[in-house]
């Protein structure tokens, strides 16, 4: 190469450099922080929320235990301990009361979400798995079992309610408006939808070729439903008016929790594959926005549209003692 050609060279790769970068679209999710877990071991489960207080729970479904995570510290403030395998959670409406459902034993254990101390013990069957609080009246409604809802009284500690289903229910969403809820019951290969106020399974959506539906969510205000399939993995969004289907897309696998951004008008898919693959939506098609790596088995997670942050929860590395979660922020 001649020496006088390499100046120019030089300058105009710089140039292309900087027109790649000028070009790249920016990462959907940004890496804001990671708050430690520590001595928790195995596989996490479900997280809760109370935003005005900022404090997020964590179950520690192998270590049999919940923590309390201060977000304004960061760090855990408080633990819960021996728990049976604590699967889902909830603040009350008014953030004075965890509830903690445990899947072994199937009872569900309300705490001062102040002092932590137990409040009360409420025996539904085995397999108590997600919790909801209904925004109408305050009542937690449970999934539990072989196949059933309980609605659950948290000021009477009372069941009011059970709701039989034909197969264990995994994730589901409540209807603010109308009390119906939205339930996934993949060992039935179907999607179910619960008349809370009549008791009642109303209608069942067939999924043909598509198997393990576990994550739902509900799109605020408009008509969307959104569940991702295991196998194979796949992102659907149904008319949730009708059960019909709107559009579907590739995924990652194993994954657990799905989440509407509805100001972005996004999805965020979270993948015990060691992802979250994020999809905009627009009409009646999903375009893939980006894929962000998180950690192999971090499959569930919580988006909180308060605070506009997605926490992951990262179980724990082989030799490593601690897990932790990863707080994520959407841009722009």
């Amino acid at each position: 190469m001649k020496v006088g050609l390499v100046a120019p060279l030089a300058a105009a790769m710089s140039a292309c450099v900087g027109c790649v970068r000028a070009d790249a679209a920016p990462a959907p999710l940004v890496m804001e922080r990671t708050i430690t877990l520590p001595k928790v071991a195995g596989r996490i489960d479900h997280l809760a929320i109370d935003p005005a207080n900022r404090r997020l729970i964590v179950a520690e479904l192998a270590n049999d235990t919940v923590d309390i995570v201060d977000l304004e510290r960061g760090g855990v403030v408080h633990r819960i301990s021996d728990l049976h395998e604590p699967q889902g959670l909830a603040f009350d409406l008014a953030g004075r009361t965890i509830i903690v459902a445990e899947g072994t034993g199937g009872d569900v254990r309300l705490f001062d979400a102040e002092s932590f101390r137990p409040v009360a013990t409420i025996a539904l069957g085995e397999d108590a798995d997600n919790v909801r609080i209904d925004p109408r009246n305050g009542h937690a409604i449970v999934g539990y079992d072989r196949g059933a809802l309980a609605v659950v009284d948290l000021d009477s500690h009372t069941v009011l309610s059970r709701i039989a289903l034909p197969a264990h229910p995994e994730s589901f969403q409540i209807e603010p408006g109308d009390g119906r809820v939205f339930v996934n019951l993949p060992g039935a290969h179907t999607i179910g939808v619960v008349d809370l106020d009549r008791t009642t399974l109303l209608q069942t959506w067939h999924l043909p070729y598509l198997l393990g539906n576990f994550p739902l969510a509900l799109e605020p205000g408009p008509t969307r439903l959104a569940v991702v399939f295991r196998m194979p993995a796949r992102l659907v969004v149904f008319d949730r008016r009708n059960g019909s289907e709107e559009a579907r897309e590739t995924t990652c696998g194993d994954s657990d929790d799905l989440f509407f951004d509805s100001p972005r008008r996004r999805l965020y898919a979270v993948c015990g594959s060691g992802s979250v693959d994020v999809f905009e939506v627009s009409g009646d098609r999903l375009r893939r926005a980006g894929k962000v790596s998180t950690n192999p088995g971090a499959r569930t997670a919580l988006f909180v549209p308060a605070l506009d942050r997605l926490f992951v929860a990262a179980r724990a590395k082989r030799g490593d003692p601690d897990a932790a979660i990863l707080v994520f922020r959407p841009t722009p």
